[in-house]
């Protein structure tokens, strides 16, 4: 918990820093991977110092992460695997090393792939869910490449943009909101969401 609190306080200071938008990009397109703090915290921060760019801000964050997401896709699809279902040696050193991963919750992502398929994209994108565990897991299992990138986008611009146009609306007043809430109510917006569409399939 030491280790993450230090990685979190890093990705903070960028927000004092003229280099905070180059930081944005590579920390929301290094989390769509491996890196293990969302960049929300640094967006948050970066357009409470000006609300003005708030938007450019949550276009910046999103655009890194879907390429990021794109290059977890690579990852996996590529470097995942040595040999007929057995991991490599890059598998492992994620298994071991990176917050989020195991090989249960892998072939747990997979049979959530195979039942879902773009809400589980989607999903991972908005809510609080490791998004890498599933950029990486998409790779592996050659999720539809086409379907994944508009998943990935829809997901990931409706979770900044919903945070930035916050910021920009009511100021610092709602960071403590977002801070303590924003993740149950992604989740929330998210099952309704998904239940909409499954009940529309059933009763249709």
């Amino acid at each position: 918990m030491k280790f993450v609190r230090r990685m979190y306080d890093w990705v903070l200071h960028w927000a004092d820093s003229p280099n905070g938008a180059i930081a944005l990009f590579l920390i929301a397109f290094a989390e769509s991977s491996f890196f293990p703090i969302p960049p929300d915290a640094l967006l948050i921060a970066l357009i409470l110092g000006a609300q003005k760019k708030a938007f450019r801000f949550a276009a910046i964050c999103t655009a890194a992460s879907v390429m990021g997401a794109l290059f977890g896709y690579m990852i996996g699809h590529y470097l995942w695997w040595s040999g007929t279902n057995e991991f490599s040696s890059l598998a492992y050193f994620f298994f071991n090393n990176v917050p989020g991963f195991s090989t249960h919750l892998f072939y747990d992502v997979k049979s959530l792939y195979d039942e879902w398929n773009f809400w589980i994209i989607f999903t991972a994108g908005f809510t609080p869910i490791p998004y890498k565990v599933f950029t990486i897991t998409g790779g592996a299992f050659n999720v539809n490449i086409i379907l994944f990138t508009i998943a990935s986008i829809l997901g990931r611009a409706g979770r900044f943009f919903l945070v930035s146009f916050l910021i920009w609306k009511f100021g610092p007043q709602i960071k403590t909101f977002i801070d303590k809430y924003f993740n149950i109510l992604a989740i929330g917006f998210t099952v309704l969401l998904i239940g909409g569409f499954v009940l529309i399939k059933y009763l249709i």
